[in-house]
């Protein structure tokens, strides 16, 4: 968030036009490795337990690079404007004269935790041993990206599915690691 302050004052004080983009759960390859979608691969793989907050009931956005990589390239050609008929009398938090705007890519629909680490053991073809835990301090319960702003922008949605995606990470992975 502060970062997001830090652009649009930029934004606002030098007209500089600024686009912030929010991701939403990346994976794929070349992933994050201490992002759950390769720290359950490894896991699966070397037969260790995979920790399950909240018992499984856990909602994320998960969003293929390819997506992400989609996104970004749609939406490079969009430039911000000034919005020459903000007012401040008749304004809100949430918008302003600045030629700024921020932008959520991700897959638009969240997809439970357990669906998630079952597309993981369908294409390891090995089930998880799992540790359930409960929801952990700091934890959010659901995230997903609202890409109706971003879809308006770039007549774009992403479009990889989960199994696709997983599919492709394992495929990667395995070649990677040699595993």
């Amino acid at each position: 968030k502060s970062n997001e302050l830090m652009a649009h004052s930029y934004s606002h004080l030098y007209q500089l036009p600024t686009t912030g983009l929010r991701f939403f759960t990346v994976y794929g390859s070349w992933g994050r490795p201490d992002m759950a979608p390769f720290i359950f691969t490894e896991k699966i793989i070397n037969g260790q337990s995979i920790d399950i907050n909240n018992n499984g009931d856990m909602w994320r956005d998960f969003t293929h690079i390819n997506d992400i990589v989609e996104g970004i390239v749609r939406i490079s050609d969009v430039i911000p404007r000034i919005n020459q008929r903000w007012q401040f009398e008749n304004s809100t938090p949430a918008d302003s004269s600045a030629p700024y705007s921020i932008y959520n890519i991700g897959y638009g629909s969240p997809i439970c935790l357990m669906d998630f680490i079952k597309a993981i053991e369908n294409e390891l073809g090995i089930e998880a041993k799992k540790n359930y835990r409960e929801m952990q301090l700091g934890d959010v319960y659901q995230t997903y990206a609202d890409t109706t702003a971003f879809y308006q922008a770039t007549g774009y949605r992403p479009s990889v599915s989960v199994e696709e995606g997983i599919a492709e990470f394992v495929a990667w992975y395995r070649n990677f690691y040699n595993k």
